[in-house]
């Protein structure tokens, strides 16, 4: 019988994800909340670290390039936050944690890549995260057609206040004549 902990290890744990080993480029979805907004953030780099592969605690570390300054993210792998990571490419390395990848620029940042079957490895169907998606692609929609809206509203309250000038300024014009 599974301890306590087990089970509400268990309870928030993702029914899948990526196997994403270090060496692969790979771009992770992360839900950003502002205020009362939402949008989903699409970070792209190298993966420098894997840690605790089969805990409901497993990371992975992120690393790329902006600006000319290295940009580093820790990701749970099962946070709700994170609604995707996909690999887009797989390199040969012998290590675990890559840190050597830190003092590197140019031609001597470069990883030899290995084939791999993409849609194998990035085919994980986890049904909540994939309808938690489309719910915020709804919810962007519905905002983005109320703005719309909106803006015809003004439009056309402009429009009325522009026949009413130019009204007055005809009645205006006749009676000065």
């Amino acid at each position: 019988m599974p301890s306590v902990m087990e089970q509400i290890n268990q309870k928030f744990k993702k029914a899948a994800v990526v196997d994403v080993r270090s060496g692969d480029t790979v771009r992770v979805h992360q839900k950003i909340r502002e205020g009362a907004k939402e949008r989903v953030q699409i970070f792209e780099g190298l993966v420098i670290r894997t840690d605790r592969k089969g805990s409901h605690t497993s990371s992975i570390t992120v690393r790329r390039v902006a600006s000319g300054i290295g940009v580093e993210k820790t990701y749970l792998m099962h946070s709700p936050l994170v609604i995707k990571v996909e690999v887009t490419k797989r390199s040969k390395v012998r290590r675990k944690y890559l840190s050597y990848m830190r003092a590197r620029t140019g031609k001597s940042a470069r990883l030899s890549a290995t084939v791999f079957d993409k849609e194998a490895v990035n085919a994980v169907h986890d049904k909540k995260a994939e309808a938690e998606e489309v719910k915020l692609h709804e919810e962007a929609q519905a905002s983005h057609d109320a703005d719309a809206a909106d803006k015809l509203k003004e439009d056309a309250k402009l429009e009325a206040k522009a026949a009413e000038v130019v009204a007055k300024h005809e009645e205006t014009a006749k009676e000065v004549s």
